[in-house]
Formats: C-alpha cells, sequence, structure tokens
C-alpha cells in the first residue's frame, strides 16, 4: 500500500466534483485495511472509506485520509438444489455483479440492475429499485473494526435494514470498514415485474414469456431513459429519498393537491415519490450556470461541467424548503454529504 498526498478525487466521484484528499491510499484485501486500523489510520471519524464514489457530495477538499475499497473478487461459498450463497469483494461493481450473475444464472438481482455504486455500498444504503431491495437477498457482511482491527460478521437482522438505511448508517456510522458481502442467489428465475414501467417496455417489446434478463434489460432501459450518464453529466442518481409520511397526512394533501401521488405502505405511512414532490414545486429544468435539476428527471441534480459541491448542497436546501413550503413535506438527500 501507498499513502499519495494531495490526491485529485475528480476522477473518483460521479458528479466529477474538483476536490482533493490530503491522503490517499487505495486497499486491495482484508488483510489492507486490517493493517490499517491497527496502524490506528482509520480510527479518525473523518476519515472517508470510498467506494464508486456515486453515493456523495464533496462539498470542499478532504482535509484526512481517503480510503479507496478495491478489494474484488467473488466466490461461491454454498449451494443447495434451489440457491447458492455468493461471498462478493466489498469494491466490486455493483451492476457488474448483476451481470455476471445473470450469466452465472443466479436470480434474485436483476430489478437492481444499473444502479451505480460498488457492493459495499448496497448494504449501507440498502439500496433498492422496482421492488427489490438488497435486503432481500442478503445473507451477511463482513466488516473491520477502523479501531481494533477486529473482523465481525453481521446477519441480515443485525444490519437493521430500512428504507436507504442500515446500522451503517445510524448506530455504527463510521465505525466498520465493510470487506465483503454475502448474498443468497436463487437458482429458479422468480420474476419481480410488479412495477408497470417494468411491464410496459416487456409488452411493447412482443416479449411473451420474459425471463430475468428480459427483466434487466427492461430496468437498465427505464434507468437509461430517465436518468443521466455520469460519465457525460456528473449526478449522483436519485439525490432525494421518497418521503413516507402517515396515511392521515396524505389524505390531507390529497384534498388540497388533488393529482398527488402516492403509494400505500403496510406501515401506515404512504410513500410519494419525491421526484413527483420536486418536479410539481417548478425545479424540474432548472439551471444556474453550471449546476442545475436534471430536463427528464427532477429527483437528479446535476453539474454540468464546473458546477461546485456547496452549490449543488444550497440548491438542495432550496429545493427542500420549497417542497416543504407548497406540500408540508419533507424530504431529505439520500447522497452523503461531504465536508
Amino acid at each position: 500500500m501507498k499513502m499519495e498526498p494531495n490526491y485529485p478525487l475528480k476522477s473518483l466521484n460521479t458528479f466529477g466534483l474538483e476536490a482533493s484528499a490530503a491522503q490517499f491510499i487505495e486497499v486491495n484485501s482484508t488483510e489492507d485495511v486490517v493493517e490499517l486500523a491497527q496502524q490506528g489510520k482509520l480510527k479518525d471519524e473523518d476519515t472517508l472509506i470510498l467506494g464508486g464514489g456515486s453515493n456523495i457530495l464533496l462539498c470542499d477538499d478532504i482535509d484526512n485520509l481517503v480510503v479507496k475499497n478495491n478489494i474484488k473478487y467473488i466466490q461461491k461459498t454454498a449451494q443447495s438444489e434451489t440457491h447458492i450463497t455468493v461471498k462478493i469483494g466489498a469494491g466490486e461493481v455493483w451492476h457488474n455483479l448483476v451481470l455476471i450473475s445473470l450469466d452465472n444464472n443466479w436470480f434474485g438481482l436483476e430489478n437492481m440492475s444499473l444502479i451505480p455504486g460498488t457492493v459495499g455500498a448496497a448494504p449501507m444504503q440498502n439500496i433498492g429499485a422496482y421492488g427489490s431491495e438488497v435486503k432481500d437477498v442478503f445473507e451477511s457482511l463482513e466488516a473491520v473494526d477502523r479501531i481494533t482491527g477486529e473482523i465481525k460478521t453481521f446477519n441480515n437482522k443485525e444490519c437493521q435494514f430500512g428504507y436507504r438505511e442500515s446500522v451503517f448508517k445510524n448506530q455504527f456510522k463510521n465505525q466498520y470498514f465493510i470487506v465483503s458481502v454475502t448474498l443468497k442467489l436463487s437458482l429458479d428465475p422468480i420474476l419481480n415485474s410488479s412495477y408497470g414501467a417494468i411491464n410496459a417496455v416487456i409488452e411493447e417489446k412482443g416479449i411473451k414469456n420474459p425471463d430475468p434478463k428480459d427483466i434487466s434489460d427492461a430496468v437498465i432501459e427505464i434507468r437509461q431513459s430517465k436518468l443521466p450518464d455520469p460519465n457525460k453529466i456528473g449526478n449522483s442518481g436519485s439525490f432525494f429519498k421518497n418521503p413516507e409520511i402517515p396515511n392521515e397526512q396524505f389524505e390531507e394533501v390529497k384534498n388540497k393537491f388533488t393529482n398527488i401521488v402516492g403509494y400505500p405502505l403496510e406501515n401506515g405511512k404512504t410513500k410519494v415519490p419525491a421526484g413527483w414532490l420536486i418536479e410539481n414545486a417548478g425545479w424540474k429544468g432548472f439551471r444556474n450556470g453550471d449546476i442545475g435539476v436534471h430536463k427528464n428527471q427532477a429527483l437528479v441534480l446535476v453539474n454540468y461541467g464546473a458546477g461546485k459541491g456547496k452549490d449543488i448542497y444550497d440548491l438542495a436546501l432550496k429545493i427542500k424548503a420549497s417542497v416543504f413550503e407548497k406540500y408540508g413535506i419533507e424530504i431529505n438527500p439520500e447522497v452523503n454529504i461531504i465536508g
């Protein structure tokens, strides 16, 4: 491992923001992480663990150590007649894992195709899309205690998964470095096409008996039609989480705004699409210099080239205040704000 000073981070964050790290190092194995912890280099909670850089907003230079997780491997650990258990290095690119799984007829990830980021970030955020979440296939993960260097295993229950939440964003925030994730995938295709958009794409293509690859292709097509390619326009995908509000509150808002969209949940709440709220508050397509809101998807904040992280954050705060003023609904960032 080589420590590098004043390291540029522009190519390591999907917003494409200019920023640098006071110190930078890349880890390629669990042993590397344990060594760093035992040397005391991970104990500072301001040390930034970097995966794919797809869920962060860098508002300034990082005055501390940045550690790039590059632990990559995919290893079968167990198999039954119906399922296979696969252990994956936390630095693997998530979408590559989805494609490899489909190639091997391991099913359960297809609805989460093209989600940016690495495997290690998936359980932290409990990523999900089109009716599927990581928690649905999650078996366990291994994480290194950033102070002691001890390796600890967390099972599904211990991760305390919620909507874009886990114990690693709350109780254990900045305490562990995730080094591997183990998923239990099905050997039998079980299609999840509950979202109408998926069915619409499949019907449009004239596919009568879709398979998991067809579901994946449909999800990719939908995402590409809605979300800008970060290689062309800097962004982090969905910037805000969809708020969940009490059913009573939703009915009150609906009485005033009859066209509001909401999806009832089993917990007595209704999920309201943040993109709908932002668009109907007038922000879709907004641009100020090199920052703005994407013209096709109001949930995506963008950097058109020379935007600054602080300016994007200020825009996010204005959008949040605007939505609350109009609808009385609070929206919060899904993206991690750094600096």
